[in-house]
C-alpha cells in the first residue's frame, strides 16, 4: 500500500471509521441506544423490532457474496458513498413513522445499501490500510473508532432527546415522544448523508487506485477457489457466533429498563455508555494483536463473554445491584468487541489474496452474519412470552452455547493457521 503521508494515512483510517459506523447508525444503533423508547414510538413490541432486523438479514444475505464480488471491481469511494447516501434517504421515512409493513421494506432496503455496496467495499480497504503487519492494529482501530464514533453519537442522540422532550419521561405522551424522537432520527440521516460526502470527496487517489483490483479470474472460480480453505469455514462459525454477542448488545439498555427499573432515559444512557466500552477494548486488543497472536485474543474474547453470559444466565443480579450489574455488563462487553476487534485482521493468517478479499469477505459473512435473521425475532419471542429477568435469562443462555461453540472453532483455526506454510 503506498499512502505518501501520515496524514493521509490518518484521513483515510478516520473516514473508514466514520462511514463504518454512521452506515449502521439508522438500522442498528438507534434501536441499540433507545430500545425502549424505540419500541414505543413506533407501537412495536419486540419480536416485531426482531422480525425487521430479520427482513433486513434476509436481504443482506443474498447481498454479502454479490456485493464481495463488485467489490473486487469497483472503487471503495463510489461504493461507499453511494451507500451511505442511499441509507440517508431511508432516515426520512423512517422519520414520518410509517405502518409496519413500510418499515420491513425500508428495514430490507437498508440491507441493500449497507451490505451489497458497502460492506465489503470498507473490509478490503481497511486490510489495505493495515498492509502486511499492521491487520490487527487496522481492524482494531477500526471497529475501536467505529465504537468511539457510535457512543458519541449515542450521547448526543440522547442529549437530543432529552433536550426536546419538554416533559417528564414518564408523563409525557406517545406523540410527545415521537415528536422529541423524530429529531434524533433527522440529525441522524443528516450526520451519514454529510460522511457520505466526505467519503466521496476525500477517498481518493493512492487507494483508489489500489483497491480497483480486477481479478482475472471469473467469479464464480473465485469462490470456488476461497471455499476450498478449511479456515474459511472455521472463521464463519467464529465470527457468526461472536455475531451472538454483538446482537446481544441489543438489549443492554431493555435489560436496564425491564429488570434494573431504570427510566427511559436512564435506560438509554445505559446504551450509551457500554458503547465507550468498545473503542477501549477494540483499540486496546488491535494494539496487543499485532505484538502477539490475533487468534490468542479472539479465543480470550470467547472465554470472557462465555464467562459474562453465565452471570447473566443465572438470574441473581438484582435492581439493587447496580454495581454487579454494571461490572457484569462490562466483562461480557469486553469478550464481544475483543472477538470483533479482529476477527477479520486473521484473514492473512488464513492465506487469503488480497485481490479475493471482497470474495472471501462475501462468502464468510453469508454465514457469519446470519444472526441479523435469526436473531432478534428468537430474542424477541422470548423477551415477550416471558416478561422481565426470566426471558432475559433465556437470551443469555442461547449465548453461553454460542460462546463455548466459538471457543471450539477458535482453538480449531489456532491449530488449523498452525500448519499453514508461511
Amino acid at each position: 500500500m503506498k499512502v505518501k503521508t501520515n496524514k493521509q494515512k490518518f484521513l483515510i483510517l478516520a473516514l473508514l471509521i466514520l462511514s463504518g459506523e454512521f452506515i449502521y447508525f439508522l438500522p442498528y444503533v438507534l434501536s441499540r441506544v433507545f430500545r425502549p423508547t424505540f419500541l414505543d414510538v413506533f407501537q412495536l413490541n419486540n419480536f416485531q423490532l426482531g422480525s425487521l432486523f430479520s427482513v433486513y438479514g434476509i436481504v443482506a444475505l443474498l447481498s454479502y457474496v454479490y456485493g464481495g464480488v463488485i467489490t473486487d471491481k469497483y472503487s471503495p469511494r463510489k461504493l461507499m458513498s453511494s451507500a451511505l447516501f442511499l441509507t440517508a434517504l431511508g432516515g426520512l421515512v423512517l422519520a414520518s413513522y410509517p405502518s409496519y409493513k413500510t418499515l420491513q421494506i425500508l428495514y430490507g432496503y437498508w440491507g441493500f445499501t449497507s451490505v451489497f455496496l458497502f460492506w465489503g467495499a470498507m473490509i478490503k480497504a481497511t486490510r489495505l490500510w493495515g498492509g502486511d503487519n499492521n491487520q490487527g492494529k487496522a481492524f482494531g482501530f477500526l471497529d475501536g473508532g467505529r465504537g468511539i464514533v457510535a457512543a458519541s453519537m449515542g450521547s448526543i442522540g440522547v442529549f437530543i432527546f432529552s433536550i426536546i422532550l419538554t416533559t417528564d419521561i414518564e408523563s409525557a405522551s406517545v406523540i410527545e415522544r415521537q415528536e422529541a424522537f423524530r429529531y434524533v432520527i433527522l440529525f441522524s440521516s443528516f450526520m451519514v448523508a454529510f460522511i457520505g460526502l466526505l467519503v466521496f470527496i476525500f477517498l481518493r487517489s493512492s487507494e483508489e487506485k489500489s483497491t480497483n483490483v480486477k481479478s482475472s479470474l471469473n467469479s464464480l472460480t473465485n469462490i470456488k477457489h476461497v471455499l476450498k480453505n478449511e479456515s474459511i469455514w472455521l472463521l464463519m462459525i467464529i465470527i457468526m457466533c461472536a455475531y451472538v454477542g454483538y446482537k446481544v448488545t441489543d438489549i443492554y439498555s431493555l435489560y436496564a429498563s425491564e429488570v434494573m427499573f431504570y427510566d427511559q432515559i436512564e435506560a438509554a444512557k445505559v446504551g450509551a455508555v457500554q458503547l465507550y466500552l468498545r473503542p477501549i477494548v477494540c483499540i486496546m486488543i488491535g494494539l496487543l494483536a499485532d505484538k502477539t497472536k490475533n487468534m490468542f485474543w479472539i479465543i480470550f474474547g470467547f472465554i470472557t463473554m462465555l464467562i459474562g453470559a453465565v452471570i447473566f444466565s443465572l438470574g441473581f443480579i438484582q435492581p439493587d445491584m447496580n454495581f454487579i450489574f454494571f461490572l457484569s455488563l462490562v466483562v461480557l462487553a469486553v469478550g464481544t468487541y475483543s472477538i470483533r476487534a479482529l476477527y477479520f485482521a486473521v484473514l492473512k493468517e488464513a492465506k487469503v489474496p488480497f485481490a479475493l478479499t471482497g470474495t472471501a469477505v462475501g462468502l464468510i459473512s453469508v454465514v457469519g452474519y446470519s444472526p441479523d435473521i435469526f436473531a432478534g425475532p428468537i430474542m424477541g419471542y422470548l423477551l415477550d412470552t416471558y416478561p422481565g429477568v426470566v426471558g432475559h435469562q433465556y437470551v443469555y443462555l442461547i449465548l453461553v452455547v454460542f460462546s463455548v461453540i466459538g471457543l471450539i472453532a477458535s482453538l480449531r483455526f489456532a491449530r488449523l493457521i498452525k500448519k499453514l506454510p508461511k
